[in-house]
C-alpha cells in the first residue's frame, strides 16, 4: 500500500512502527505515534490524524564518512583496473588537473543534494590536504558548510599520508583544520618512522585540541596492523578527545589471536569504529579474470561483543574508489546487512546507522520524543525483511516537520565537468 501524503502540521501520525533499541526498548520492534507540530515532534493530539499503516520511521540519518571532495569524478577518470593502486594513481592525476575550487564545490553540492533527498541530516566528510590542495578544498568547504546549514550539519577531516605527519607543512595544514572547526585526519600504513609519525600527529591535535579521525590498514595484507599502534598511542598519551579509525580491512585476513588481541586493545581505548563495507567489497582482493576471495569488511560482531562503538557509512561515491553509490544510507544499511550478516543477531545493528555515529562525531543526537527536531524518515516497510528488501525509494523524507521534495539532482548537470583528459 503506498505511503499517504503527509500535509503541512499539526499531524498526528497514528501506528508506525520504530526499531525498539532506537526508543531505549529491548523489544525489536515497537509500535508508537508521533505528532508533528512545527519544526518539531510535538506532544498529543491534533486535528489531522493520519494512520500509517505500521510504515517505519527512522530519525534522520548520520553519514560520518564521506569523500565528497571526490565525488563524481568517474565519468571523466575511471579506474583504470578497480584496484586500490589504480584508485591512488586515477585521484592523484585528476586532483592535480582539474580540482579547482569551482570545480569542488559543484561536486560537493551535487552529493549534498542527493544526501538531502535520500534523507541525511549530518555528514563528516574527509578532504584530500597535501598543499596546495588544502588551500582550495578547506574554504570551499567552509563555504559549502555554510549554505547548508539548517539542513544538513557538515564537518571535515584532513586527509593526508603518514609520511606527512613530521613534516612543517603538515603543522599548516593542521593550522587551517583548527581555524574551520574540522577534525585532523591521517592514513595510516605499515613503515619504520610510524611511531614517531603517531607522537607528531597526537601532539598537533592536542595542541589544537582537534579530534582525530584515522584510515587504517585499508588492505588485506595481515602483516598491517597499524591499528593496534593507534591504540596503543592513545592510551599511553591518555589523549581525551574522540578517536575514530575506519576500514580496518586486514583484520580479516591476519591470525585470529593477534586480531582479537588489537581488538581488545581498541576497546581498551575507546576508538569508535566505522566500517565501510561497499568500497572495501569493491577494492579488496580484486584481480583481473579471478573471482575475489576475501572481501574486506573489518570483524564488526567481534567488536561489538567487546562494546566497541560501531558505525557503517558510504565512503566514496562515483569516484575511483567505488564506482557507484548515491550518497544512500539507507542503500548502506541494507548492503552491510548483507555483507557483515547483520541480521540474526541479538546486537542492536540499527544503533550503527542512527545513533553511534552521530555520538562519534558530536552530531545532535537522534530522538523521537517529543521536543526534539521533526527530521525523520519514513519507509514503506512494517518489519526487518520489508525494509532491507526494497531500495525504500518511496520512502519520505521530513525536515523541520514538512516532507521535502526528493527528487535527485539530474548527473547532465556535471556534464561540463567531465570532458576526459
Amino acid at each position: 500500500m503506498p505511503l499517504p501524503k503527509i500535509p503541512d502540521g499539526p499531524v498526528r501520525l497514528e501506528n508506525l512502527t520504530v526499531p525498539g533499541c532506537l526508543m531505549g526498548l529491548a523489544d525489536k520492534m515497537t509500535t508508537i505515534d508521533l505528532t508533528l507540530s512545527g519544526e518539531t515532534i510535538g506532544a498529543g493530539a491534533a486535528d489531522t490524524v493520519l494512520d500509517m499503516k505500521g510504515a517505519m520511521v527512522l530519525p534522520a540519518l548520520v553519514d560520518m564518512h564521506t569523500h565528497l571532495d571526490k565525488s563524481h569524478i568517474w565519468p571523466r577518470t575511471p579506474n583504470p583496473d578497480g584496484t586500490f593502486d589504480g584508485a591512488i594513481e586515477a585521484v592523484r592525476g585528476d586532483t592535480a588537473a582539474r580540482w579547482a575550487a569551482e570545480d569542488v564545490r559543484t561536486r560537493m553540492d551535487f552529493s549534498l543534494r542527493c544526501a538531502w533527498a535520500n534523507g541525511t541530516r549530518a555528514i563528516r566528510t574527509h578532504l584530500d590536504s597535501h598543499p596546495p590542495q588544502d588551500a582550495i578544498s578547506w574554504p570551499v568547504f567552509a563555504e559549502v558548510r555554510d549554505e547548508w546549514a539548517g539542513r544538513i550539519d557538515l564537518q571535515a577531516a584532513c586527509l593526508v599520508s603518514c609520511d606527512h605527519a613530521t613534516t612543517p607543512e603538515f603543522l599548516r595544514t593542521a593550522d587551517i583544520v583548527a581555524s574551520l572547526r574540522g577534525v585532523l585526519g591521517m592514513v595510516t600504513y605499515p613503515n619504520d618512522e610510524l611511531p614517531m609519525q603517531l607522537q607528531a600527529f597526537f601532539t598537533a591535535a592536542e595542541a589544537r585540541g582537534l579530534d582525530v579521525d584515522f584510515h587504517v590498514d585499508e588492505t588485506l595484507d595481515p602483516a598491517s596492523n597499524t591499528l593496534r599502534s593507534i591504540a596503543q598511542t592513545v592510551i599511553d598519551r591518555g589523549f581525551e578527545r574522540p578517536v575514530t579509525v575506519g576500514h580496518l580491512c586486514s583484520l580479516s585476513t591476519m591470525p585470529e589471536d593477534e586480531a582479537l588481541a588489537t581488538l581488545d586493545l581498541v576497546a581498551r581505548a575507546g576508538l569508535n569504529v566505522v566500517s565501510l563495507p561497499m568500497c572495501n567489497l569493491y577494492l579488496q582482493d580484486r584481480h583481473a579474470a579471478r573471482t575475489p576471495r576475501n572481501r574486506g569488511i573489518t570483524l564488526v560482531h567481534e567488536m561489538a561483543a567487546r562494546g566497541i562503538s560501531i558505525s557503517f557509512a558510504s565512503d566514496n561515491n562515483r569516484d575511483p574508489f567505488y564506482a557507484y553509490g548515491d550518497m544512500d544510507m539507507i542503500e548502506v544499511w541494507r548492503e552491510a546487512t548483507r555483507i557483515g550478516h547483520l541480521d540474526h543477531s541479538d546486537i542492536d545493528w540499527p544503533l550503527s546507522f542512527v545513533t553511534n555515529p552521530a555520538v562519534a562525531c558530536g552530531f545532535a543526537p537522534p530522538s523521537l520524543d517529543p521536543g526534539a527536531p521533526a527530521d525523520l524518515v519514513i519507509c514503506n516497510a512494517r518489519s526487518w525483511s520489508e525494509f532491507l528488501s526494497r531500495p525504500q525509494a518511496d520512502r519520505i523524507v521530513i525536515r523541520k516537520g514538512r516532507a521535502i521534495n526528493r527528487t535527485l539532482p539530474d548527473y547532465s548537470e556535471l556534464d561540463p565537468l567531465m570532458r576526459t583528459a
